[in-house]
């Protein structure tokens, strides 16, 4: 209910801006879909109104254990109903983005001039019509052992219990890239315009992201070795696979950073704490990938820790990159650096903290989803590191949010001008914020993947390369620099205000 949705609300804000279309193809159904979505959220917490509780299961829903037999719950129910509300939101945002990629690019906006963040929607799109699907067919088919008598994975009566972690599986590893593509593609948003330099290897990206969304459908099994029922040396080996196209793309983003003119602003230094903490993400990855080291760590923290790294490192923080970088355009004023940069390092601190010391309790044997130890198990120590940088972690939303709140309610946020980055894409030459329709007047020439930067060094449109900052404004300070228009408060590139927090 989090990340997914916030990329899905990022790709409705931004998609049109960056292929410079006027709205999504389909505004009435984009409505419906966030209807569905929030109405789905609300009946899954509502489970936690009955008198039996939420369901009581795990998230993982796994059969006979969210039977009607052992899981009686009308929470249990409202979870099912959930999934498949949640689901259908998904589907339909999918369908419109894809439409709106395919049919509503303006002139001169091939498929190959688009920006890394549309192309990674576009997939991502594309994974959500072929997994979603099943996952609610899967709900279905629950609902209808708990309450029609299906018998589908009642194994006392024929059923068989495995078939609905094949389901939920086909369902569950694509949903992992589709929670970290579009952060991905915000990332590859951030990279090359913070170290003054084109994105490193864009059809690369693109052809990596194609292949990481071809790869996540057929790896599902590897989160059942541990079941028996899985062909173990073709998963094992399709599932280290996908570490290719993965590698692929952490080399072009080092390849963007190399021999740049970096700036250290808030969003690149998200991204760069995103690239460190993904890189320990994939590399434990690769190692549960293995069967026999699977079989070792399965339902342990090593686990966890694995997952944490992942998503967090994967999603969350190129999410707060995302934040840093487009809170300008949404709402024409910055926010504030020193404050950003409190919020990186104790995100980033505690988030290690937290997780990184969860690889070591799982090699020694500590399983996930148990409340309590003995003392003599050795955990403890671990657990208590782990909960401080917990708290950590916790913290560290409250710069962010005092932040934010400065910058909107309090106005004391600097404003922003139309492009404070020197941006590449088409959503910097709209207004800040956009207007209704997204752009007034013309829409600068696209003859590259970054018709902005082209318009502002026209000495360097041709060749479409631009390692070199002549002719421009250097960031400097918090990272601002020239805007391609004046800036709303009249004050000149690079002159911050002296306000503190």
């Amino acid at each position: 209910l989090f990340l997914g949705p916030f990329a899905f609300g990022l790709a409705n804000y931004f998609v049109p801006l960056q292929i410079g279309a006027r709205d999504m193809a389909f505004p009435r159904l984009n409505a419906l879909s966030y209807w569905f979505y929030l109405f789905g959220g609300l009946t899954m917490m509502a489970g936690f109104l009955t008198a039996d509780g939420a369901a009581d299961f795990g998230w993982t829903g796994y059969t006979p254990l969210s039977s009607i037999v052992r899981s009686p719950s009308p929470g249990a129910d409202l979870w099912l109903l959930a999934i498949v509300l949640t689901g259908l939101s998904g589907v339909l945002t999918a369908v419109n983005i894809v439409a709106t990629v395919i049919s509503m690019r303006a002139p001169g906006m091939t498929m190959f001039r688009m920006p890394i963040f549309t192309w990674n929607m576009l997939v991502v799109s594309l994974l959500v019509l072929i997994a979603f699907p099943v996952l609610t067919s899967a709900g279905a088919m629950l609902f209808a052992d708990r309450h029609l008598g299906g018998h589908i994975f009642d194994a006392a009566n024929g059923g068989v219990p495995v078939l609905w972690q094949h389901l939920f599986w086909f369902f569950g590893h694509p949903e992992v890239y589709i929670l970290v593509l579009p952060y991905f593609g915000v990332v590859t948003e951030v990279l090359p315009v913070f170290s003054r330099r084109p994105v490193f290897g864009y059809a690369g990206l693109v052809f990596a992201t194609i292949a990481i969304g071809a790869l996540s459908v057929g790896v599902w099994a590897h989160h059942m070795f541990a079941t028996g029922a899985v062909l173990l040396p073709f998963f094992t080996g399709f599932s280290m696979l996908i570490a290719v196209p993965t590698g692929v793309k952490l080399f072009n983003w080092i390849g963007t950073l190399w021999g740049g003119k970096i700036v250290f602003t808030t969003p690149l230094l998200f991204a760069v704490g995103f690239l460190f903490t993904f890189v320990l993400g994939g590399v434990t990855g690769v190692m549960l990938a293995a069967a026999p080291i699977d079989f070792h760590v399965t339902d342990s923290y090593f686990v966890v820790a694995h997952m944490h790294y992942v998503l967090f490192g994967g999603s969350v923080l190129a999410l707060y990159a995302g934040i840093y970088y487009w809170f300008p355009k949404i709402t024409g004023r910055l926010l504030h650096e020193g404050w950003g940069k409190i919020h990186f390092w104790l995100t980033l601190v505690g988030f290690h903290l937290t997780f990184m010391v969860q690889h070591v309790l799982g090699l020694e044997g500590m399983p996930r989803r148990v409340a309590d130890y003995y003392p003599g198990d050795g955990f403890t120590f671990l657990n208590q590191v782990s909960t401080a940088g917990a708290f950590l972690l916790g913290a560290s939303t409250l710069p962010f949010l005092w932040n934010v709140w400065r910058t909107l309610k309090l106005n004391r946020g600097e404003l922003a001008g139309d492009d404070p980055w020197e941006g590449h894409t088409l959503e910097w030459a709209a207004n800040s914020p956009p207007h209704p329709h997204n752009f007034e007047g013309e829409l600068p020439p696209i003859r590259s993947n970054r018709p902005v930067w082209d318009r502002t060094n026209p000495d360097h449109t041709e060749t479409g390369h631009g390692d070199r900052a002549e002719g421009r404004g250097e960031m400097a300070g918090t990272g601002v620099g020239r805007t391609s228009g004046k800036q709303r408060d009249g004050r000149g590139a690079g002159e911050k205000g002296t306000e503190g927090g």
